[in-house]
């Protein structure tokens, strides 16, 4: 049996070795110094996100004012003021300020229990969203933008709806929840939460410190036997020098109203921050510039090249993400938890984009053509050397587009953040951007077709045009046999 031209010894070594190389370098995060965080000086464990319903990491940390709730009952109350505190912002950074960031938030939410990540529905007043019912982390419905003083949460089994009221006599629903597997009791209150502010400057990300406060009066709880309210904060809170010196967070009754204030955050993205698992393909580069120059000096067949790629990237991918994962946690850091499911999405994607990128290269016939369009483009966008504007479009119009089927994290609109493809967001999905690769495969196959039957054709005609060969003239031998 004849091995196909592409398999020889030197490609079948050079792939191991681009194998090997991906693997080693998506260990260097964990390997190079264990994580470490401190606490008051004391070096502690790294906390990780809370998770969600769903699985995935959340943000879950809010000032909680609560009592228990039976399997029907409602909450009501009236906004009388909500006010807010921004530490340092924008442009002096040299002064803490009154305000409320665009998503600060406060109002009544029912939570199955005290535990992060448990699962909850709550209405609220934003610092510049208007009125919101959000349930669940991920899910986010909008309400009036003004002119709402009075919310309302009732409870009716597994099924929690959300009601907003000019004046507390008329009355409209916002949203509907159902919480599977809510409990007969869960904790029914008010709660206050403020994201941290962020700015963007040279690249790299700030977020400070704020505090939300809001205070509700005509609070009244029906289907709950009456109790006095408990002050819990949900998450970590009140370490900041703010707090300990001016305000802490919690709830404070007076005078016939309740005040909650709190900080942080409830929402689908995670802030504590960790690894997501493509940081393990720190050595995906390295893999690329491999197959990109086997492709470009190979002449064997587009299937071949193919195949052969996308083994070598399989091993070597399927290998990193789970090991490096591993190693990560090991060492101590956080890694925002996927699904199985996601996991391998990840793993095949990126084994595919490789592959299709050393077809390109065989097209091309040129690896500096074919790093140019890929491997350069992915380098300056993933890391913060580029306007994040440039970066997106980088992503959007070139080949390495494909590599958005790496991103496990999702975008959502009522969480700021710096959603930029340095931070692991790509301008694209997945699939748009595997799309993209295709595209310009296809392309490169049939140009690299069109120019091989245009020079056919100049060959045939150059052979049709030269006429019969004429003999070289001389003496003429005559040869005597006997």
């Amino acid at each position: 049996m004849q091995i196909p031209s592409y398999f020889t010894r030197g490609r079948i070594i050079a792939l191991i070795a681009a194998a090997l190389l991906t693997v080693l370098l998506g260990l260097l995060p964990a390997v190079a110094g264990r994580a470490t965080c401190s606490a008051d000086n004391v070096e502690v464990a790294c906390p990780a996100d809370p998770v969600g319903p769903r699985g995935e990491a959340v943000s879950d940390q809010f000032a909680f004012g609560h009592r228990p709730l039976g399997t029907e009952g409602s909450i009501t109350a009236r906004l009388a003021s909500m006010t807010g505190t921004i530490t340092y912002p924008p442009p002096g950074h040299d002064q803490i300020v009154e305000g409320l960031v665009p998503w600060a938030k406060a109002g009544l939410i029912i939570k199955d229990g005290l535990a992060p990540g448990s699962s909850y529905a709550a209405i609220m007043f934003t610092g510049a969203h208007g009125v919101r019912m959000q349930h669940d982390y991920v899910h986010d419905t909008a309400g009036s933008a003004s002119g709402t003083h009075w919310v309302r949460l009732t409870r009716s089994g597994e099924v929690v709806t959300g009601y907003e009221s000019p004046d507390g006599i008329t009355w409209t629903p916002v949203g509907t929840a159902r919480l599977d597997g809510l409990p007969s009791v869960v904790q029914v209150g008010l709660f206050a939460t403020s994201p941290g502010d962020l700015s963007v400057v040279g690249g790299s990300t700030q977020v400070r410190f704020t505090q939300a406060g809001a205070e509700f009066d005509h609070v009244t709880v029906t289907g709950s036997p009456e109790t006095a309210w408990t002050s819990t904060t949900v998450g970590e809170m009140g370490t900041t020098d703010w707090e300990r010196d001016h305000l802490a967070p919690g709830l404070v009754e007076a005078g016939g109203t309740l005040r909650i204030t709190g900080s942080g955050d409830i929402g689908p993205v995670g802030t504590i921050g960790g690894a997501s698992i493509e940081d393990t393909l720190l050595g995906l580069p390295v893999l690329l510039v491999f197959v990109i120059v086997l492709g470009a000096r190979s002449r064997g067949g587009v299937p071949e090249v193919f195949g052969a790629t996308l083994a070598t990237a399989l091993v070597a991918v399927g290998t990193t993400v789970p090991l490096g994962t591993l190693v990560l946690r090991a060492a101590g850091s956080t890694v925002l938890p996927v699904s199985l499911l996601t996991a391998a999405r990840v793993v095949v994607g990126v084994a595919l984009v490789v592959a299709l990128i050393a077809v390109l290269a065989r097209a091309l016939r040129s690896w500096l053509a074919a790093s140019a369009l890929t491997v350069v483009p992915y380098v300056l966008a993933v890391h913060p050397l580029l306007p994040d504007g440039v970066a997106d479009w980088l992503l959007r119009l070139t080949p390495a587009a494909g590599f958005a089927v790496q991103q496990t994290a999702g975008e959502f609109p009522q969480v700021l953040a710096h959603y930029t493809p340095a931070a692991g967001y790509f301008p694209l999905p997945g699939w748009a951007g595997l799309v993209i690769t295709v595209a310009y495969v296809v392309a490169a196959l049939v140009l690299m077709r069109w120019v091989a039957d245009r020079r056919q054709t100049t060959l045939s005609s150059a052979k049709r045009g030269s006429g019969p060969a004429v003999p070289r003239s001389g003496p003429i031998r005559t040869v005597h046999r006997p």
